[in-house]
């Protein structure tokens, strides 16, 4: 894979298993969530419980959470680091930042998602200047190693940014993780907790993917998955045109600004 190597073992990922009832549910609330992320667990389940499924709030909660789903919301209005249910939380670094180049600023993000009777979890590391994808891994877990790991990964291939945004949760604000961002003299942005829109073209990539792609051709297991995402993100970085770009494509903008 020209975008990031994978080691032999992410070919034997097992996706996460859940009862098919949650399974179902989680389908639904992924694409919902796609068109209406200002859902909360109340609105989401009053919506589910509109289309004949018996919810209660308690059962939709712990399915965002699985999920890694956050309704967006108001940002705190912090100028530095705090403390925040446990983890170091970042500023928000991009309120009115014009990115100039390649490499100024990345985003990363993970998403939820389904494949067979299951689900994974993507994560995906973008260039925002260039919507170049300068990273991606597929696994059944969400951890702090998974994120700094890939991350690494995608420095070693593509050099390093001057700012990483993520959001808030828990594996980006591990102190693994803040250690090896700082430890690399990136400065750190973090979206405001629930504020999807703060991260808006990651979140349009997942959109894109999803849509494109996953709902469109659902995998039955992870190496199939893995198959179909490789071949998307190399269709996105060398042959989708983006109208912000100027019709160009994001590794024609990326290597040659860069």
């Amino acid at each position: 894979c020209e975008l990031l190597e994978v080691c032999r073992s992410s070919f034997y990922y097992v996706p996460q298993q859940e009862g098919v009832d949650n399974q179902g549910l989680m389908r639904l609330i992924d694409k919902q969530y796609m068109e209406t992320p200002f859902y909360g667990v109340p609105r989401l389940t009053e919506y589910l419980r509109g289309a004949g499924h018996q919810v209660n709030p308690k059962r939709i909660r712990r399915l965002y959470r699985l999920m890694g789903l956050h309704a967006i919301g108001p940002r705190p209005n912090t100028s530095k680091p705090h403390k925040g249910e446990g983890h170091t939380i970042f500023p928000y670094l991009l309120q009115d930042l014009k990115v100039t180049h390649p490499n100024h600023v990345w985003a990363m993000d993970i998403t939820y998602v389904p494949v067979g009777n299951g689900h994974m979890y993507l994560i995906a590391i973008i260039d925002l200047y260039s919507r170049y994808i300068v990273g991606w891994s597929l696994s059944n877990t969400m951890t702090a190693t998974w994120c700094k790991e890939y991350l690494e990964l995608a420095i070693n291939n593509h050099g390093c940014p001057e700012i990483i945004n993520t959001d808030q949760d828990s594996q980006f604000s591990s102190p693994k993780f803040i250690g090896f961002v700082l430890g690399g003299g990136i400065q750190f942005s973090m979206d405001g907790k629930g504020r999807a829109i703060d991260n808006i073209f990651i979140e349009r990539f997942w959109r894109s993917i999803k849509y494109e792609k996953i709902y469109m051709e659902p995998s039955d297991d992870g190496l199939e998955l893995y198959g179909k995402i490789m071949a998307y993100m190399e269709f996105y970085n060398t042959k989708r045109q983006h109208q912000s770009l100027g019709y160009k494509k994001p590794e024609q903008v990326f290597r040659q600004a860069a």
